[in-house]
This record gives C-alpha cells, sequence and structure tokens, in this order.
C-alpha cells in the first residue's frame, strides 16, 4: 500500500484504468468449488512434488504477504502501546486473544477497531480492518519492525507531516486506502474484488490468502492432471499457464575480452518479467482476467516517465515499485529477468554481494578500484552504491533503482536531476561530483539511457523540444518507456507527424499505445485513417486506445463496418472501466466518453457516480460542468461547481471553470475574481495565468492582464498561449516594441508555426531590427 499523498495525487490525476483488483473480507476461504472451477488447487497439492520450493517459499515475505492476525503473525507491540500524532493519541492492545487499536473513526470520534488482517511483515507491517460493505481498510499507523539497531521497533505514521481528516481519500477509512481496491491483488492469490456498483459492496474472494504457487505459474489443475497422469510429453508447459522453470538454455557465459555475459536465449528473462510486473509495477488494470503468461499490456497498463513518479532521466521519484525502472536497463534490453538476480521462492538474491552481479560481470574487471574508484569492500565499492541507489518509500523502506544505469551528476548540474555520488556525498555539490567523474574518465560517462535532454525538454517546454522529442520517438534502441513518455510530451504538427505515425507501427505496445493517446488533437478525418487499423491490435490496451479515440468521430463519417469495429473496441474501453466501478477515476472515464458520444443522461449518471464515491474529485465536477454547458444548464453548473468548490476549496481547476461559467454570462467581476483565485492556487501551470491575463483584457483592465501574463511568463517564459497573449495585446495597446519582443520569443518557441513568423514579420514592418533577429 503506497504511503504519501504524492502517490494518492497520482491515482487522481492519472484518470486511472486503476490500480488493482480486491480480496476478501472475511477470514474463511471462499468456496473450493469456486475455486476449482477456475482451475485453483491451492499450495498444499503442489508441496509433494516441489518440496524445495515449498519450503523457501514458506520462510518468504510472498508467504507473509497478508495473513490472519493471531500471535504468530502479529509483529507490532500491542502491549497497551500508544502513538500521538497530530492531536490523536492511537492505543494498541490485546483482549481475549484478539487485537484492537482504539483511534479517531471516520466520523472523527474515537472508537474501537479490532484488527483482523496483518500486511507485510518487515521492515513495516500494516493492519486490516473491517468495515461494512465488505471493506478492509488499512491503518496508516503501521509498526516499524526493523531491530533497534536500525530504528525499531516502533509505532509511526505513515504521513508523518500531514493532518490527513475523515472524509479525505488519503484518511485510514477513506477510500484511497481501501484495501479491495488498492493492494488486495498483489497480497493475495486469484484475487476477486466482486464489487456490486448498485449497492457500493464489495464481496472478495481469494483461492490463497497469501501470494502463493499459482499467484505466479498460474490455476495449477492441468499441471496436477499432467504430474498424476504420467507427465505426457506431449502436454505444452507441462499443462502450466507459463513455463517458469530456469533450463540449459538460459544460461550465461561471459565473454573474457568485454567482462560482459549474453544469454543463450532471453525468451525465459522475458517470461518471468511478465509475471512479476503485474504486482511489481505502477499500473492501471484494464482486464481483471488476467493469467501469468498472458502479455502484460492485455490486461494492464504501466505508467509512463511521468513527473511525480520519475526524474526527467527515469530514475524513480514516487512509489513506482520495480517494473517501470528495470525496462529501461541495458539489461532488461540484453536478456536478464527477474530471476537471473531473485530466487523467486526464498526472494532472496541468488549470490550476496557483488557476487550476484559477478555473474554477468567479470570480477577481475569490475569488482575493483580500477573501476569503481573507492576503497575495496567499502560500501561504496558495491555495484549497487552506484548502479542501483536506493529511495525510501513509506519512511522505513529504502528500494533499489532498478534501471541500473551509469552514474550522471553532468545531468544533475544540466538539468537538476539526481546522482548516486552526491546522495552519499551528501556534503558535495553536484559540480564537484562531476568534475571527479571527469578526472577519472576523462569524459562524462553517458551509458545506454540517453533521453533525460529530450524529456526534460519535453517537461520545460524547451523550443528544441520537437526536434529532441521526435527523435527520441523513433530511437528504437532507447527503451519502450522512454519513447512512449516522449509521445506524451510531442505536439502533434506537421513537423513531428512522421515520428507520430512511425511510433503508431511500432513493435512495441506501449509506443503504439501511446501514439495513439496522442492524436486527440488532430481532425477526425485524420484520426480515423491513422487509428483504425490498431482496432485489431492483439493487445487490449493498444484496442481500447484506438477505440476511445474513433468513438466520437460522428456515425455519419464511418461506413457501417468501421462503425462496427468501432462499437465493439468502445464496448472493450467501457468493460476496462467496469473493472474498478469503485473508482471516481474509472466513472468520470465512462462520463467524458458518452458525454463525447452525445449520451447526455448516460454521462451525468457516471459523473454523479463518480461524485458519490468521492465527494472532493475535482474532474467529475468540472466534466459534468461542462456537460451541463453543452446542454445549456449553467445554473445547474454553477450550482455543481460550488458544491465542489465547498467540498474542495483549494482546488484551482473547479476556481478555474466557475471563472469560465461566470464570464460566459458576462458577469466579469465574479468571474475575475475566481479566475484570480484559480491563478493563485496553481501558479506552475501556465494555462490558468493565460485565462486570468484574458478575463481581465476582456473586462478592459489592459495594464492588470499584462501584469498577470508577464508575471506567469515569467515563471514559464516558453508557453506559447502565454507569449502569444503578450505579443497580441501588447500590439494592440500600441506597444510595439514589448510585442515584437514577445513575438520573437513566440517564433523561437514555435518555429514550426508559420503564425508565429508572420506576426513578426507584421510588426518588423516598419521597424530597424531586423525580422530573423534572435529575442533578447
Amino acid at each position: 500500500m503506497t504511503a504519501g499523498r504524492a502517490a494518492a495525487t497520482w491515482l487522481r490525476l492519472v484518470a486511472a484504468l486503476t490500480l488493482i483488483a480486491g480480496t476478501t473480507a472475511t477470514a474463511a476461504p471462499p468456496s473450493t468449488a469456486t475455486d476449482a472451477a477456475a482451475g485453483y488447487v491451492g499450495s498444499t497439492a503442489c508441496t509433494p512434488c516441489h518440496a524445495a520450493q515449498a519450503q523457501a517459499w514458506r520462510g518468504s515475505n510472498h508467504k507473509r504477504a497478508m495473513q490472519v492476525a493471531d500471535a504468530k503473525t502479529v509483529r507490532g507491540n500491542f502491549h497497551d502501546a500508544s502513538l500521538s500524532h497530530s492531536g490523536i493519541t492511537s492505543k494498541f492492545f490485546q483482549r481475549d486473544g484478539k487485537f484492537f487499536v482504539r483511534t479517531e473513526g471516520p466520523d472523527g470520534k474515537p472508537a474501537t477497531f479490532e484488527i483482523k488482517y496483518t500486511f507485510g511483515v518487515e521492515p513495516l507491517q500494516q493492519y486490516l480492518v473491517e468495515f461494512p460493505g465488505g471493506r478492509l481498510q488499512s491503518l496508516t499507523l503501521a509498526a516499524d519492525t526493523r531491530p533497534s539497531a536500525s530504528g525499531g521497533p516502533r509505532w509511526f505514521a505513515l504521513y508523518p507531516n500531514e493532518r490527513i481528516v475523515p472524509g479525505d481519500p488519503l484518511h485510514w477509512t477513506g477510500a484511497d486506502q481501501t484495501w479491495n481496491y488498492q493492494c488486495a491483488a498483489c497480497h493475495s492469490t486469484n484475487l476477486r474484488k466482486h464489487y456490486d456498483a448498485a449497492a457500493n459492496r464489495y464481496a472478495t474472494t481469494w483461492s490463497e490468502i497469501d501470494v502463493a504457487c499459482e499467484a505466479c505459474h498460474g490455476p495449477g489443475a492441468r499441471h496436477l492432471a499432467w504430474a498424476t497422469a504420467g507427465k505426457d510429453p506431449s502436454v505444452s508447459d507441462y499443462g502450466l499457464s507459463v513455463r517458469l522453470a530456469r533450463s540449459s538454455d538460459t544460461r550465461w557465459t561471459i565473454d573474457a575480452q568485454t567482462g560482459n555475459a549474453r544469454p543463450a536465449s532471453p525468451a525465459h528473462a522475458q517470461a518471468t518479467i511478465t509475471v512479476c510486473a503485474p504486482c511489481h509495477s505502477r499500473r492501471s488494470v484494464i482486464s481483471n482476467e488476467y493469467r501469468p503468461g498472458q502479455p502484460l499490456l492485455d490486461a494492464y497498463l504501466p505508467a509512463l516517465l511521468t513527473p511525480g513518479l520519475y526524474y526527467a532521466d527515469g530514475q524513480i521519484d514516487g512509489e513506482v515499485y520495480e517494473y517501470g525502472s528495470f525496462v529501461q536497463s541495458r539489461m532488461y534490453r540484453s536478456g536478464v529477468g527477474c530471476t537471473d538476480c531473485h530466487e523467486p521462492h526464498s526472494l532472496k538474491l541468488r549470490a550476496e554481494g557483488n557476487a550476484v552481479c559477478a555473474q554477468c560481470h567479470l570480477a577481475a574487471k569490475y569488482d575493483g578500484p580500477a573501476h569503481h574508484f573507492h576503497p575495496a569492500n567499502s560500501s561504496a565499492a558495491k555495484c549497487t552504491s552506484c548502479h542501483m541507489p536506493t529511495r525510501t518509500y513509506m519512511i522505513v523502506d529504502p528500494r533499489h533503482d532498478h534501471s541500473l544505469r551509469v552514474p550522471r551528476p553532468d545531468l544533475s548540474v544540466e538539468i537538476g536531476t539526481p546522482n548516486a555520488c552526491t546522495q552519499c556525498h551528501t556534503e558535495r555539490s553536484a559540480e564537484w561530483a562531476r568534475d571527479r567523474v571527469r578526472e577519472w574518465y576523462g569524459h562524462d560517462p553517458v551509458g545506454y539511457q540517453t533521453y533525460a535532454r529530450a524529456l526534460h525538454a519535453g517537461r520545460t517546454g524547451n523550443p528544441d523540444a520537437a526536434a529532441l522529442l521526435s527523435r527520441l520517438v523513433t530511437d528504437t534502441v532507447q527503451p519502450g518507456i522512454a519513447r512512449a513518455t516522449a509521445l506524451g510530451l510531442l505536439r502533434v504538427s506537421p513537423a513531428t507527424a512522421g515520428a507520430v505515425e512511425t511510433a503508431l507501427r511500432d513493435d512495441d505496445a506501449l509506443v503504439r499505445r501511446a501514439a495513439l493517446a496522442s492524436l486527440e488533437a488532430i481532425p477526425p478525418p485524420q484520426r480515423v485513417k491513422l487509428a483504425t487499423p490498431l482496432l485489431d491490435d492483439p493487445l487490449r490496451a493498444v484496442r481500447i486506445e484506438a477505440a476511445r479515440q474513433l468513438a466520437t468521430v460522428p456515425a455519419g463519417d464511418l461506413d457501417e463496418s468501421l462503425r462496427a469495429r468501432i462499437d465493439r473496441g468502445a464496448a472493450e474501453y467501457v468493460a476496462a472501466q467496469r473493472v474498478d466501478a469503485d473508482r471516481p477515476e474509472a466513472r468520470t472515464n465512462l462520463g467524458t466518453l458518452f458525454a463525447e458520444q452525445g449520451q447526455g443522461p448516460q454521462a451525468e449518471a457516471e459523473f454523479r457516480a463518480a461524485i458519490a464515491l468521492q465527494r472532493s474529485y475535482t474532474p467529475a465536477y468540472v466534466n459534468l460542468a461542462d456537460l451541463y454547458r453543452i446542454e445549456q444548464r449553467d445554473p445547474d453548473g454553477e450550482r455543481l461547481l460550488r458544491a465542489g468548490i465547498a467540498a474542495a476549496p483549494d482546488d484551482a481547476a473547479l476556481q478555474l471553470a466557475l471563472g469560465l461559467l461566470l464570464a460566459r454570462q458576462k458577469r466579469l467581476p465574479e468571474a475575475i475574481d475566481a479566475l484570480q483565485r484559480a491563478a493563485t492556487l496553481r501558479p506552475d501551470d501556465p494555462h490558468f495565468g493565460y485565462v486570468l491575463g484574458v478575463a481581465l483584457h476582456s473586462s478592459g483592465q489592459t495594464e492588470r492582464a499584462l501584469v498577470a501574463l508577464s508575471t506567469a511568463a515569467a515563471r514559464h517564459p516558453t508557453d506559447r498561449e502565454l507569449l502569444l497573449a503578450l505579443a497580441t495585446i501588447n500590439r494592440d495597446a500600441g506597444k510595439r516594441d514589448a510585442a515584437l519582443e514577445y513575438a520573437r520569443r513566440l517564433a523561437a518557441v514555435a518555429p514550426d508555426d508559420p503564425s508565429a513568423k508572420h506576426l513578426v514579420n507584421q510588426l518588423s514592418a516598419n521597424a530597424d531590427a531586423p525580422v530573423n533577429s534572435q529575442p533578447r
């Protein structure tokens, strides 16, 4: 379970297809008939033939991922212990062999709750409490299970610097701490969320409470039948969903000249990565029918390298787990898999310390001061210190970055990304680290990942962003996750259209899907031409994005056959959203689709459902108010937005939407007040400053408009909207020199925009400055 408001914010902003499915709110297992029908036989059926693996698994964190709370499983201090945080004192105690916490309840009053399950075991343990409607809620007070030398044992708050109040989704009784949605599927086997949207209830089930054999190997009934019937060699993969056993063709051989190894066959590595990825990734769920061995993007959509989750160079920032990092690595590209480093049953490394890397990298070349420039056997001499630095999550849990990259202090100096050098040498500057590395190597080592500057340019709106991002999109040597991220930052224009069209045919499904998403702003006829072939893509994540892009094209513009294909894909998209009908993100996605298709009543119902699920969920208010605008129901929209502001008074998007509504009604003083609040609340978004400036100008307050726009432009010097507004408003106000300055800056930022050059020419017609001079 994630800890930190940044992680929960990602859930809101991504308009999630969703993060994870659910579990049972009762200690009783589901009926064995249900398990048998699904082909699940349980880990006890595996033990007779796989005793060594079963023994290793019994001591693993997978085995202890979730457990019934009892004297053997509870690691926290429930001997009348207490913890005070944010003015609330919580007490932990035992009674009649059961475990309890007395803490703030959903109504803000103290109440006593029984602990039903433990969640995880080290370095921390969380606890689950049963609530009505089949929900299990995760306490945000956790037990630090580390030894005293490391800071434990103790109770601590997962949000130490915040007062999370009842009603907030992050409160332990709130939606973002509901186990059925947020964390269940990755802590138990054969999880079925079973959410009833009409009743707003769960009947979540599992086959086994923990992460057992069939969580990774898939349902075992066919394999068990194969084994008991004499191991028929004609049965593929021994009757398993996917064969994960290492064989002779997966051995690695080190090349003595290079000091590196290559596998005989990378197929095994890819299989293990796909099996591990659903739980070891930040992703959305698009199908609840996943089985091990199935392609990842047929059931999940991995998060891209977006701000808040990853730095511009791909290093971890938010809690993203391992997959999104590992697929950026040269190791992944070379065919390394999870089980090459990790023993999959005990979860321990296959060797101690640097020896795990020496399986593939010659120790004589790499494990010495000539390579790492640090004293032998020191902590700095560990391969992971430089190539897999850690970041701490949930207060006490340091996790390694699995992108296995070369330290780049030169990029830290240039674009502000972290580096492993100053993570250890905290008293030193990035410039110092860069200079030391240059002394060692005579240059700035580059490594495999070369996309930091392109993604940084895209994030900051640099003038060279389009060219850098286009090159990255088509550079198939670079990781697909980075190229897909570049597509999300790329403005589709005549100059970038070629890269987007190429990406639509890419071998990497994540790239194809991102290319489709970038088509949003292009005219329908062109969108139909480009997206139609991908309606039949073999992977669900791509198909449903193609359908989403085409679902709003007017039916009259399409022939009957194509319309039927789009309708099929749109139905698959709707089904993907229904997987998480318990989340406001998914209901808002459905409302948006129905609104774009002209299905007003259905859209309104979905937006209303989203608000009912989470009263403070802003996108549902904004999108429903926009639907009311289309239906000429602005009075309803105003009441709705004011209700939203009452629920989320510091939300800039609601203030912006209200300001625009009031402006449409010619209530300019009220509109400007709302737009001013929006711009103040969201100074990091240039569009809010732009809208405020335009509104002030429209009301005749030109000087105030120019101040607002120039203030926003100082924060966002490459934003096209702001530069265009400053150029035209200054021009209309008779301030030709200022107008020309902003026009030139716009032309430099948007060299592919002929209207920008035309504006420069227009303003320069009678000026001494040459048309092609650079902006000051």
